[in-house]
């Protein structure tokens, strides 16, 4: 199992993706949807528990198993009042496995949208 990169191989070579790529890739997917305020730490007691991850630090909010040939992503996010959480996670997981197979070719075949918390957004 690796949790570094994802290895795929082409019939030119291999093509190893590191996790902060993929992670950037994620989190930007995830973010980019309305209800959702941002993405969080899959470590929420060892970091600090309402914090919204900056976009370098999305490698913090996301997770990347690779088995054989299957790749699973974990997605932390957080979500703002008042939104259909069951909606949101749907767009989620709809909008990450579009980027990572548009931008890197890599195909999801598991995206988990763990919702690590509920904001209120005052305008």
């Amino acid at each position: 199992m690796h949790t570094m990169a994802v290895k795929m191989n082409t019939q030119y070579g291999s093509i190893d993706i590191d996790n902060d790529v993929i992670a950037t890739v994620v989190g930007g997917a995830a973010t980019d949807n309305y209800g959702v305020v941002g993405m969080a730490s899959k470590n929420q007691l060892k970091d600090n528990m309402n914090e919204i991850l900056r976009r370098d630090a999305y490698s913090r909010g996301v997770v990347v198993r690779q088995v054989d040939d299957q790749i699973e992503v974990d997605v932390n996010i957080i979500v703002s009042y008042g939104t259909k959480i069951s909606e949101v996670s749907r767009t989620v997981q709809d909008k990450v496995k579009y980027n990572l197979q548009s931008m890197l070719g890599v195909t999801a075949d598991a995206v988990n949208v763990i919702v690590q918390g509920v904001k209120v957004i005052i305008d």
